[in-house]
């Protein structure tokens, strides 16, 4: 060893020494990590001097704990305690390059609803590069095996230990005057994770993200009655009326909802070499018989589809973190779609080709008063039937053919399809579209699964109208979440032929298609601004479903008089006028970045505050189960115990509803089928 080496290592030679070398190391991984893998938005001196210093008070706490020790004890329990919050930051690097968020508790107690199927997705997200975060953990591990460094066994003073710990939470609190001065309101007002890890750290993130999460659990058990009030004076206040050209317009038809899976409104009408990603679609797109939304967005956070279910079906926001169906799915009381209708006449149904407990699905169904669910367990299953995270759409959407023509009609039916869901894997036997060229693996290979979609969907409405459902059935096509997320900028930029992307780009690439077709209903393209949280409030207007009294935050997108104001989950916002994407405003039409005058600052105050509220308001009314205090005129509370979704019981079901009610498609033919079912589907040939 030469004399440089020692002379720098003897340094480190003493308990306080080697505690210094591990905070400074992982400090220093910790910023490279903040810059290299996260996209935190960080402006101005202030907030790049808060990244550089955040980790600190963290890593003295925590690796303060070994001081309170002696031996070589201090020294493994540094490098546990080391080890313990790298795999933290390597499981966030992960976790974020796909989501553009970072782990929450709520996430966490989740995972076991889906940890099989985020399996079947890691190898495409790992880099070999992400385990250089452990390189500091092995280094040390190394300095202590080969004694280059030596352990000090005389016990390091309690008062200094206690001294750190003070020191550590001293910095703390002055790490988080510096970040609120800054950002005003910062773990009271934000609705964005990378505001919190921007100015306080991944471990104040976390032990923030447990707090929230522990509190979720507090506020529902204090919650009373009173707690509504405030919630339905602000939808007393907010709510619009139907539009009377379009009310019950479609009363009594079947409803049939397909839900397309991470796809986003730019894939329409778009092409690759000359050729049309989604024909089908676009053709229904323009349908006469269609009414589409051009500005229509979708407000997932976390809980990504889970999110979408729940604006769908109750239009009520998803958490700020974690998901609502995870957390609340099972002991919640809610007012939704399902037994909306089901109480009306309709049965009710939901089509998913992968297992039911993902997303806490099977729980969640029961208690939203869905009579059937018809996930992995009634499909058949073979090894090349299925592809990342279930069952192809191609054969999905043939196999829900047979059940969806034995439902008593009407019926309120959602078909979940999977195929164009990350990674967007697809055999070559089922590959006939050309990737786009990027050069970004994540995104070339999606306009290959879109395409597969749209040739599912285009199988599914020749069935349709073959069978009779299409003349008979309200059909609506909606996009749950992004596909491709922000995190791909260089990608989005070549995909929308620009050199670069602003966050306003980013905020339209958030768009997501909607599509309302019905027989004889006048369509065309709506330009209302509007999001996933109007899609309720929508159908049950078309519908002839008075909902003047339900707990909803959305407005139908067809009254004219409604606020089109489209809120996104972290507090950012859209408007006709303007778009808020954090601390810039953006003129809608233009893109051009806006520097507000008086009047124009008063009306962003006035519309932060209305997207504050309404954000606020709904997760009070998920969070403190209020719904169970609510008592809506003509509905009759969902009775979760009379639902059972095991294969046995839905097909005795089915097999009953053929002799009780004779109205479906089947029992109205005879016990046959009204028309063949026609697929391309190389595996079924």
């Amino acid at each position: 060893m030469s004399d440089f080496v020692k002379r720098t290592t003897a340094k480190f030679n003493t308990v306080f020494g080697f505690f210094m070398l591990v905070v400074v190391l992982f400090c220093i991984k910790t910023y490279i990590a903040y810059q290299t893998e996260f996209s935190l938005g960080v402006k101005g001196g202030v907030q790049q001097f808060l990244l550089a210093v955040n980790p600190i008070p963290a890593a003295l706490l925590l690796f303060g704990i070994a001081l309170y020790f002696r031996g070589r004890l201090v020294y493994w329990l540094m490098i546990l305690i080391d080890l313990i919050q790298t795999s933290w930051i390597f499981a966030n690097i992960l976790y974020y390059r796909e989501f553009s968020d970072f782990l929450s508790f709520g996430v966490i107690k989740g995972s076991g609803n889906v940890q099989n199927n985020l399996g079947k997705s890691i190898g495409q997200i790992i880099h070999p590069t992400d385990f250089l975060v452990y390189l500091d953990v092995i280094l040390l591990i190394i300095l202590l095996m080969t004694h280059i460094i030596r352990v000090d066994s005389r016990p390091f003073k309690r008062r200094y230990a206690l001294t750190m710990s003070i020191l550590a939470f001293s910095l703390m609190g002055a790490e988080y005057g510096m970040a609120n001065a800054n950002r005003s309101g910062l773990l009271t007002r934000t609705f964005d994770n990378n505001y919190l890890v921007k100015y306080l750290g991944l471990n104040e993130y976390a032990a923030f993200s447990v707090y929230q999460t522990q509190k979720q659990s507090s506020t529902r058990a204090h919650a009373n009655a009173g707690d509504l009030q405030s919630v339905e004076k602000y939808l007393k206040h907010n709510r619009v009326g139907d539009n009377p050209a379009y009310f019950g317009t479609e009363k009594g038809k079947n409803v049939i909802i397909i839900h397309l899976e991470s796809f986003q409104q730019f894939l329409i009408n778009y092409k690759v070499d000359g050729k049309e990603v989604t024909p089908n679609l676009n053709k229904f797109y323009k349908n006469q018989h269609t009414m589409s939304f051009d500005n229509f967005y979708n407000q997932v956070a976390q809980g990504k589809t889970s999110d979408a279910e729940m604006m769908l079906e109750n239009s009520l926001f998803g958490l700020p973190q974690g998901s609502a169906m995870t957390e609340y799915g099972t002991q919640n009381t809610f007012q939704a779609a399902p037994a909306m209708l089901d109480q009306k006449g309709y049965t009710t149904a939901a089509f998913h080709g992968d297992v039911p407990s993902f997303w806490n699905r099977d729980n969640t169904y029961k208690s939203w008063g869905y009579d059937y669910f018809f996930s992995s367990q009634y499909y058949k299953q073979k090894p090349d039937y299925s592809v990342g995270y279930g069952l192809k759409d191609k054969i999905f959407l043939r196999d829900s053919a047979k059940y969806l023509q034995q439902l008593p009609q009407p019926f309120y039916t959602k078909l979940i399809t999977l195929t164009n869901h990350y990674p967007y894997e697809l055999d070559k036997q089922n590959t006939d579209f050309p990737a786009t060229k990027t050069g970004d693996k994540t995104v070339d290979p999606y306009v290959q699964t879109a395409h597969y979609l749209d040739q599912a969907f285009g199988e599914f409405l020749t069935y349709m109208k073959q069978s009779g459902l299409y003349k008979h059935s309200v059909i609506v096509l909606y996009g749950d979440h992004y596909g491709i997320s922000n995190n791909h900028r260089p990608a989005i930029a070549q995909l929308l032929g620009k050199k670069k992307v602003t966050s306003y780009d980013l905020a339209q690439f958030q768009k997501v298609p909607l599509m309302i077709h019905a027989d004889g209903m006048k369509g065309g393209i709506n330009h209302t601004y509007g999001g996933e949280i109007d899609v309720l409030p929508t159908l049950m207007d078309l519908l002839g479903v008075r909902d003047n009294h339900t707990i909803q935050f959305g407005n139908d997108l067809l009254a004219k008089n409604r606020s089109q104001t489209v809120a996104f989950r972290d507090g950012d916002f859209v408007t006709p006028q303007f778009v808020k994407m954090g601390s810039t405003i953006y003129n809608t039409k233009t893109g051009a970045e806006v520097k507000p005058n008086a009047s124009q600052r008063k009306i962003l105050a006035r519309e932060q505050n209305h997207v504050t509220s309404e954000l606020s308001l709904s997760d009070r009314v998920i969070q403190g189960d209020l719904l169970r205090f609510y008592q809506l005129k003509n509905f009759k509370s969902v009775n979760k115990t009379k639902y059972n979704y095991k294969y046995s019981n839905g097909m005795q079901q089915l097999k009953d509803a053929q002799k009780s009610e004779p109205t479906s498609l089947m029992a109205k033919n005879h016990g046959k089928v009204t028309a063949s079912y026609k697929t391309d589907a190389p595996e079924l040939k």
